[in-house]
């Protein structure tokens, strides 16, 4: 669609990771299958390895923002938040995140033509051809998404019905073999079993927490503090911002929501838009060293692309992000539009 643009093709693996999240919830898997059909392709029309590489391994963090979402998901256990609202909240910043993307590469094809030389054009058929795969893709998400949304089924449910809808496209398209099965069935085990645990440890630990009385009297004392609510939020946001770039997302909410949520709610902010901004945040900790896992998958794919090539192409990308967190702060409401409607 956007091949003969320049940056064309960088433009239609943001959106092609802003699709595949909205079925995956995986930053590192999102990275990892787009990257693995994108890159070939920018290589192929000499695309600089720094930019392409940086902007798939950047692209690849809307897994954990659009829904469905597995930190949302034990975020909304832990806090005891309903993670149907919490999936529909992440759909407008994930989207307003994806266009903040293909600006910046926009920005940065305008600034460096070179970096994204322009590709073949096409004609409306192949245009065609080429978007005919996404439309079951996007009647799954939807059914899913508008589920929750009006109320038709739980979370739960909703995990199961996409399940079933995937195996049934899969059949219908012929693309399913046995093994294809049996690896999907192990790794959807192995999430499931994952996210199992971290729950088990999460609400031990969220136990422990309230017999402490550790964080009703931290909320008590940051309560007391001459500053302003908005000023308070910052800093947690900060706290969120350099604890991402040393601890993997799942862990840092784990370890940190049920000290800090009393806090959060005591200050008077929706658990909800709270949510959301924590795991935008958090984000960033995939594609900042040292941690960086999204850096080390796309390094994987590319091994000919040293580390400090992709991690410099990611940059420009990590100021669109911060710029995110500034309009979600600024404007809350961005988060809640669509919670507040649901049923």
């Amino acid at each position: 669609m956007l091949g003969n643009l320049r940056g064309g093709l960088t433009m239609a693996t943001v959106v092609a990771c802003g699709f595949f999240a909205s079925i995956c919830g995986s930053t590192a898997a999102t990275a990892a299958t787009i990257g693995k059909i994108a890159l070939p392709e920018m290589k192929r029309y000499h695309y600089d390895d720094s930019f392409a590489t940086g902007c798939i391994a950047s692209a690849g963090t809307l897994g954990i923002l659009i829904p469905p979402s597995t930190i949302f998901l034990v975020y909304g256990i832990i806090t005891e938040q309903s993670v149907g609202k919490l999936f529909v909240a992440g759909i407008i910043p994930g989207i307003i995140l994806t266009f903040l993307f293909v600006i910046t590469v926009g920005l940065l094809c305008w600034h460096n033509p070179a970096c994204a030389p322009a590709g073949a054009s096409t004609d409306f058929k192949e245009k065609g051809k080429a978007l005919s795969g996404i439309f079951e893709a996007l009647i799954l998400f939807g059914l899913v998404i508008g589920g929750l949304f009006f109320g038709w089924f739980t979370p739960t449910q909703a995990g199961g019905i996409g399940a079933a809808g995937a195996l049934v496209i899969g059949l219908v398209r012929r693309q399913l073999s046995w093994r294809v099965f049996i690896e999907s069935t192990r790794d959807g085990l192995r999430t499931s079993c994952m996210v199992l645990c971290v729950i088990a440890g999460a609400t031990v630990f969220g136990h422990f927490m309230a017999v402490s009385t550790i964080p009703f009297i931290l909320a008590d004392w940051i309560e007391g503090l001459p500053l302003h609510p908005m000023a308070i939020m910052g800093v947690i946001v900060l706290i969120y911002l350099i604890g991402g770039c040393f601890m993997d997302a799942m862990a840092l909410i784990v370890l940190t929501v049920p000290v800090i949520f009393p806090v959060v709610v005591r200050l008077g902010f929706d658990p909800i838009w709270f949510g959301v901004t924590i795991v935008l945040v958090s984000e960033m900790g995939v594609i900042t060293p040292p941690v960086g896992v999204n850096v080390y998958v796309i390094k994987g794919i590319a091994p000919e692309v040293p580390l400090e090539k992709i991690f410099k192409g990611i940059f420009p990308f990590l100021i669109a992000i911060l710029i995110n967190v500034g309009i979600l702060m600024a404007f809350p409401k961005i988060a809640l539009i669509l919670p507040n409607l649901i049923k």
